[in-house]
């Protein structure tokens, strides 16, 4: 393996392996979170039920993060996987059946949503484990020297299903329908599991099996609390997802703002995916370790510039184009931010770390989704997509000039002391 190897982590079946059982889940899952956030508001017609959507999950998620976590310490990866992609299996069908006419027939609306929500929070609980497995798998499946270059393909391919899925569901939602998408979504869960058939069981490397859950729980706060730049890290990136998620509200533009129905919903969803892809192939040549600190926090200032324009844009190809940027701007720090955790946890302690990470960011992608629907419902779309992009440029200059250290992260560092440790 040479230093500058951008496809040093591909070289590694096992990882190959992982990347497309995370894609297929990410694609999944964000592919069947707006199939369902364009039925439910073609059902109610009100901005408050896409909030309820992210609510719903992240609830479950929030409340049990910590909890799967010392769970994932705990136990074996593989099996927890397996458990995790039933489960989201056994929810896609539940949402194929709910939207199929021959059943919701006979079912009142108000009940049809409800089993939605009810299905939404059992995925939140499949959330909440899902994340803590895939990152604690990772480290055990490449050599701690490749981790750099793992993290930015890993990253990458969790962005490109976070946006390809969706841009997938606008065209599917017009092509086939809500009922038929949602049978494809499974199709990719059917994926994942047959990818995982070829990756072996690993070992546990938690010295204290067995530990008292409220002490494990205890040290992995303590940790994050403790590392700071894992902590600002964190902390930066789940404001500005939080009151960055104009993106939840491209059904109200699709539909009543830039009228440009099914079609126009599918191209808006790609816009981010195309602006994702391009932030794949040139990390992986031009790494982002150099001067970190400062990217992390251009790339997030740009994504609420983004998240402004595409709200006051009335004109379909700007708010294109913006959506375009704040897929490449998110995918920076997307990298930089998994490459930072990754580096910086403890093999025993990663399922914690996860977790908190996905109280941090993962859940704030679904708080997002609920404050920029109760936004939308009591000032308006467009003011609720400006505010929420201007609280993240507000959030990066804090941090930056509360965070001198913070700016200053250099992650080659970190590598050059892998690069030399011994094979």
């Amino acid at each position: 393996m040479t230093k500058n190897d951008p496809y040093a982590a591909l070289r590694y079946k096992e990882f190959n392996i992982f990347l497309i059982i995370r894609f297929a889940m990410v694609f999944a899952w964000s592919m069947q979170f707006v199939v369902i956030e364009w039925e439910v508001y073609s059902i109610t017609k009100n901005p408050l039920s896409l909030g309820i959507i992210g609510l719903m999950e992240v609830i479950p998620a929030v409340s049990l993060a910590l909890f799967a976590g010392h769970i994932v310490d705990q136990k074996e990866k593989k099996g927890l996987l397996l458990k995790c992609i039933l489960g989201f299996s056994v929810i896609s069908v539940g949402l194929f059946l709910l939207t199929w006419q021959v059943i919701v027939e006979d079912l009142s609306t108000q009940l049809t949503l409800y089993l939605i929500y009810f299905l939404v929070f059992l995925g939140g609980i499949v959330r909440a484990f899902l994340g803590p497995t895939i990152f604690s798998l990772f480290s055990l499946i490449i050599p701690k020297k490749v981790y750099p270059n793992a993290a930015t393909w890993s990253s990458s391919v969790w962005q490109m299903g976070a946006v390809v899925g969706p841009a997938v569901a606008g065209f599917s939602i017009d092509g086939i329908g809500v009922h038929w998408s949602m049978l494809l979504i499974f199709g990719f869960s059917i994926i994942a599991l047959t990818a995982l058939s070829f990756i072996p069981k690993k070992p546990i490397l938690n010295p204290k099996i067995g530990e008292n859950v409220f002490e494990s729980l205890k040290e992995g706060i303590r940790f994050v609390r403790k590392t700071k730049v894992v902590l600002s890290a964190l902390t930066l990136d789940m404001i500005a997802v939080l009151f960055g998620g104009a993106v939840a509200l491209l059904p109200i533009y699709a539909q009543d703002i830039l009228k440009v129905g099914p079609e126009g919903f599918g191209i808006l969803r790609a816009a981010p995916a195309v602006g994702a892809l391009l932030i794949m192939f040139t990390s992986a040549y031009f790494p982002l370790n150099k001067n970190a600190g400062w990217k992390l926090l251009g790339a997030i200032f740009g994504f609420g510039v983004c998240v402004i324009v595409f709200g006051v844009s009335t004109i379909f190809w700007i708010s294109v184009f913006a959506l375009f940027m704040s897929g490449v701007t998110d995918g920076v720090s997307m990298i930089i931010r998994q490459t930072i955790l990754q580096l910086k946890t403890p093999d025993h302690m990663r399922g914690r770390v996860a977790s908190v990470n996905s109280m941090f960011v993962g859940s704030s992608n679904e708080l997002g989704v609920f404050e920029s629907g109760l936004t939308a419902k009591l000032f308006g779309t467009v003011t609720a997509v400006v505010f929420g992009g201007s609280m993240t440029l507000i959030t990066v200059v804090i941090t930056g000039l509360a965070s001198p250290k913070f700016r200053k992260l250099d992650l080659r560092k970190d590598l050059e002391e892998l690069e030399a440790q011994p094979d």
